[in-house]
């Protein structure tokens, strides 16, 4: 029987606050009580509000969940649960992988885990995370990612956005930097499929913006060239048909002007990584870079 585990936000509150009570009603007492045995369906949907979650099934049966919540230094997994009619499953192993894969731009994927708990922290061990410290009953761990990628051929760009895509939700700013030919528009054409929005992506140079709307009912792609804009101010009066809040925006050539425009946004860079090519080289490598920046 195979897992499915897919993202969710507030709308599954119950389904996670159910997944979390029973997996951590569970386990031996602890002292202190664990934090997550305080929660509600209130307090739950608040914290999937920001970036959301994942809920793992079984036979369309809610088995196991975790919480999303970015950090400067990288994606925290907090309620991380599975039933216990599911362990031993691979439940648990395929809600990490996919957080992981949720997690792509930020430098690494962190957890706590409780001191009195020695197989929980054995666990993590065994996925590849690492001890960074320990605040007793708390020991925290962290798995390092990659936030650098190299692109031989355009459809390697395309398919890194179209990566990048599939863990992107409403709010998102994406900063993308690169010369004129860098491979900008690929990359966001690749992320709009990701995204799964109407229309080819095509430069927005001519018209500045333009609106991709979603075909699954998920968020928008804004696509933005800033480089006729002259300011912030200029940014915020675009006429566009659909909210930025409720959107994902791909702002190109924004860097030092689009910042202002969300609390959080990942940076992506786009450079060669060899000199000029010949003109009748068909591999003109390219290095992309991700980087989260997230507030405290």
């Amino acid at each position: 029987m195979s897992v499915d585990v897919s993202r969710v936000g507030p709308e599954a509150a119950a389904e996670v606050l159910a997944v979390v009570r029973e997996a951590f009603g569970a386990r031996p007492p602890l002292d202190p009580p664990a934090d997550a045995m305080a929660e509600d369906q209130v307090s739950i949907a608040r914290m999937l509000r920001r970036r959301g979650g994942l809920v793992a099934r079984l036979d369309g049966e809610p088995v196991g969940c975790v919480v999303l919540d970015p950090g400067p230094d990288g994606m925290v997994l907090r309620r991380f649960g599975v039933t216990p009619s599911a362990q031993g499953r691979g439940v648990a192993t395929a809600l990490v992988e996919a957080a992981v894969d949720a997690s792509l731009g930020h430098s690494a994927v962190r957890v706590l885990a409780r001191e009195e708990l020695p197989d929980t922290v054995a666990f993590w061990e065994a996925l590849g995370f690492v001890e960074t410290g320990r605040h007793s009953p708390y020991v925290e761990l962290a798995r390092w990612l990659g936030t650098s990628f190299d692109a031989r051929e355009p459809e390697t760009m395309r398919a890194l956005g179209e990566r990048l895509g599939h863990t992107l939700v409403a709010g998102d700013l994406v900063v993308l930097t690169g010369e004129l030919g860098a491979g900008k528009t690929t990359f966001t054409q690749g992320l709009g499929e990701g995204l799964q929005v109407r229309g080819g992506v095509t430069s927005p140079t001519f018209v500045i913006s333009r609106v991709h709307p979603s075909l699954v009912e998920g968020p928008d792609l804004v696509h933005v060239d800033a480089y006729r804009l002259g300011g912030l101010a200029e940014l915020d009066d675009l006429d566009l048909d659909t909210p930025l809040e409720s959107s994902v925006t791909v702002v190109e050539w924004g860097a030092g002007l689009a910042e202002g425009l969300a609390d959080a946004r990942l940076e992506v860079l786009i450079e060669r990584t060899v000199g000029e090519t010949a003109p009748d080289d068909e591999v003109d490598p390219r290095r992309v870079s991700l980087r989260w920046v997230v507030g405290q």
